[in-house]
C-alpha cells in the first residue's frame, strides 16, 4: 500500500465541510454590518438569526439563549468569570467545582482563579475517567456557586454523567455548566434533558469554521457583559458580527443535526475496527477510557503502548502520513504526561506511551486498514529502542 495521508486528529480540529465552505462562499454578499438598519444590514442580521436558530435546534435550546463567541475557550472563561465577579461582589456562594479532567480552557482558568485566592475544588474521576458522582455529592455545600463538567472528554472520549451532575448541583442551589465541544455532532446533546444552565461549543469541532462558537445561557441565569462596548448579543458580547463565520456555524449545526445518527454509527464502527485490529496485531496494549458504546464518544480511541514513547510513535506515524495526537492539542509542546489519563489512575509510563486516534466525517475503513498496516512495525521499532522492555 502506498503512502497516503490519514488524518486522525479530528478531536483537535476538523476539516471544514465542503457544504459549509460552499454555503459561506455563496453568501459572500452578506457583508453588511448586522447592526445597521439599511438593506444589507438587515439581510446580514437575518442570516445571523437563521444561524442562531440552527444552533438552538441542534442542542434543543431556546433561540434567545444562544450567544455567539469566538469559541468554547471564550465561552468557558466567560462562565467562570461570571461567578468570579459574583464572589467579588460578596455572594456567599463563592466556591466552584469542576471535574479533574476538564479541557485546558477550564483547567487553566481555575488554576489562575485559585492562584488569585478563589475557592476551587476538583472532583475526581474513576478508572475510565468518568466523574465520581459520590465525590461530587461529598464536595457540595451551600457555598457552591457553580459546577462545571464536560459532556465528553477530548482525550479519552469518556462520556460524563452530566444530567446526574446537574441534578446534584441544582439540589444544592448551584448552577451547572457543561463544555459540550467534543460531544456535538457525535452524540445527542440536549440542554433541556441535561438540565444545563450554561453550555459551550466550538464550530471547528464539527466541520465548521474556526474562530466562532457559542455560549448557551438559560434565560434568567446570571449573565454579565464579557466584552464591553456595543449592543450586540443583548449587550453582553460587543463587537461587529463575523457574518461568514456565524453562517458557517449555522450550516455546520444543520448538517450535524441531520446526520447525527449516521455519523455516530460510522465513527463507532471505525473506532472498533481499529481497536480490535490493534489488539490482534500488537501485544500488550492498554485501551484508555471505555469500550462501552454508551460511555465513549464514537470516534475516539486512546491507547497506551507500554515501553514505547507516545512522541516517538507520533513522529513515525507522521512519516507514514498518519496524523494523530498524544493528547489534547492545547497541551502540545509539553512533555508532561496527560493529566486526564493520570487522573483516571494510569501510571506515568503508560500515560507517556498513549496515542489518541480520533475519527471524523472524512475517514473511511481504508484509513483503518492503512493504520493497521503501518502501526505494528512502528511499535516494534520503538519498543526495540526503548530501555524499558515489555
Amino acid at each position: 500500500m502506498d503512502r497516503k495521508t490519514v488524518y486522525l486528529d479530528n478531536n483537535g480540529t476538523t476539516r471544514m465541510a465542503d457544504e459549509v465552505a460552499a454555503f459561506m462562499h455563496a453568501n459572500d454578499d452578506l457583508y453588511g454590518n448586522a447592526s445597521s438598519m439599511h438593506t444589507l444590514g438587515r439581510q446580514a442580521a437575518a442570516g445571523i438569526e437563521w444561524a442562531r436558530g440552527e444552533v438552538a435546534e441542534l442542542i434543543d435550546a431556546d433561540k434567545g439563549d444562544i450567544y455567539f463567541t469566538s469559541g468554547a475557550s471564550e465561552s468557558n472563561n466567560t462562565v467562570l468569570n461570571i461567578f468570579r465577579d459574583r464572589a467579588d461582589d460578596g455572594d456567599k456562594r463563592s466556591r466552584i467545582i469542576i471535574s479533574s479532567v476538564e479541557h485546558p480552557a477550564t483547567i487553566e482558568t481555575v488554576k489562575y482563579l485559585k492562584k488569585k485566592g478563589y475557592s476551587i475544588d476538583l472532583c475526581p474521576v474513576d478508572e475510565i475517567g468518568r466523574l465520581r458522582l459520590d465525590e461530587l455529592e461529598r464536595l457540595m455545600g451551600d457555598d457552591v456557586s457553580l459546577v462545571s463538567v464536560m459532556t465528553g472528554n477530548n482525550e479519552s472520549g469518556t462520556i460524563q454523567p452530566v444530567k446526574e451532575a446537574a441534578e446534584i448541583a441544582h439540589r444544592y442551589g448551584a448552577y451547572f455548566h457543561t463544555d459540550a465541544t467534543q460531544a456535538i455532532g457525535k452524540i445527542p446533546v440536549s440542554v433541556k434533558d441535561i438540565g444545563a444552565d450554561y453550555l459551550s461549543l466550538s464550530a471547528h469541532k464539527f466541520y465548521g469554521p474556526k474562530g466562532i462558537g457559542v455560549l448557551y445561557a438559560k434565560h434568567g441565569v446570571p449573565l454579565s457583559p464579557f466584552v464591553h462596548g456595543g449592543h450586540q448579543e443583548k449587550g453582553v458580547r460587543a463587537g461587529t458580527y463575523s457574518n461568514q463565520a456565524i453562517l458557517g456555524l449555522g450550516k455546520a449545526a444543520e448538517l450535524a443535526r441531520l446526520g447525527l445518527a449516521e455519523e455516530h454509527d460510522r465513527l463507532w464502527a471505525m473506532r472498533e475496527a481499529l481497536r480490535k485490529g490493534i489488539e490482534e496485531r500488537i501485544p500488550d496494549v492498554v485501551v484508555n477510557g471505555s469500550n462501552d458504546e454508551a460511555l465513549c464518544l464514537p470516534g475516539t480511541l486512546n491507547i497506551s503502548f507500554p515501553s514505547a514513547e507516545g512522541e516517538s510513535i507520533l513522529l513515525y506515524l507522521d512519516l507514514e502520513g498518519i496524523e494523530v495526537s498524544t493528547g489534547s492539542a492545547c497541551a502540545t509542546g509539553s512533555l508532561e504526561p496527560s493529566y486526564v489519563l493520570l487522573a483516571a489512575g494510569l501510571d506515568v509510563e503508560l500515560a507517556h506511551g498513549s496515542i489518541r486516534f480520533s475519527f471524523g466525517r472524512y475517514n473511511t475503513m481504508d484509513d483503518v486498514d492503512y493504520v493497521l498496516e503501518k502501526l505494528p512495525p512502528i511499535i516494534e521499532r520503538v519498543r526495540a529502542m526503548s530501555t524499558r522492555k515489555v
